[in-house]
């Protein structure tokens, strides 16, 4: 019964997150991202904490615009897809 299952095309998001849910996601990612902005928007940070905070998001806003430039290359690689 199991094969039948994992012999589906193309599972739709929700059904991957139900069977893993310690997987991070892009989205998740993006959410991080936005949690971070709030939380230094309001003074969630202590000053010597803005450093490893800023670095992080750094990285994460580096990482979610590479992942970006590669989905739309992917798409331009390939536009019958219609992803």
């Amino acid at each position: 019964m199991t094969d039948d299952v994992q012999q589906t095309p193309a599972a739709d998001s929700t059904t991957e997150q139900a069977q893993n849910p310690n997987e991070l996601t892009i989205n998740d990612l993006q959410a991080l991202k936005v949690i971070i902005d709030i939380a230094s928007s309001r003074g969630a940070f202590k000053p010597n904490e803005m450093v490893a905070v800023g670095q992080t998001y750094t990285k994460l806003d580096a990482f979610l615009t590479n992942v970006a430039k590669q989905a739309e290359a992917q798409k331009a690689a390939n536009p019958g897809t219609g992803a």
